[in-house]
């Protein structure tokens, strides 16, 4: 996921998931395993919920939602919740 990362991205980092935009309608979720199960123990879930939010998550930014500023991140986490079906707090 690193080499990935850093080769599509510039980032030298290891991160959960890539989504690429191939064309209009078309694109590529990658999603790191390791990350997923790191990440379900740390927020005390399972490995299969971490992954369905890495798939939800690379959807939305194929949808042209974003994260890379507190307010983008505000409404992108927002629409993570409802289409998992949890309650905005």
């Amino acid at each position: 996921m690193r080499t990935i990362n850093k080769k599509y991205l510039g980032h030298d980092y290891v991160t959960d998931v890539l989504s690429f935009e191939l064309s209009k309608g078309l694109g590529e979720i990658i999603i790191c395993p390791r990350m997923a199960s790191a990440n379900a123990d740390f927020y005390k879930t399972s490995t299969e919920k971490e992954i369905i939010l890495y798939v939800i998550h690379g959807l939305l930014h194929l949808q042209g939602f974003d994260d890379h500023n507190p307010k983008d991140t505000i409404q992108m986490r927002s629409m993570e919740n409802m289409l998992l079906g949890k309650q905005n707090l």
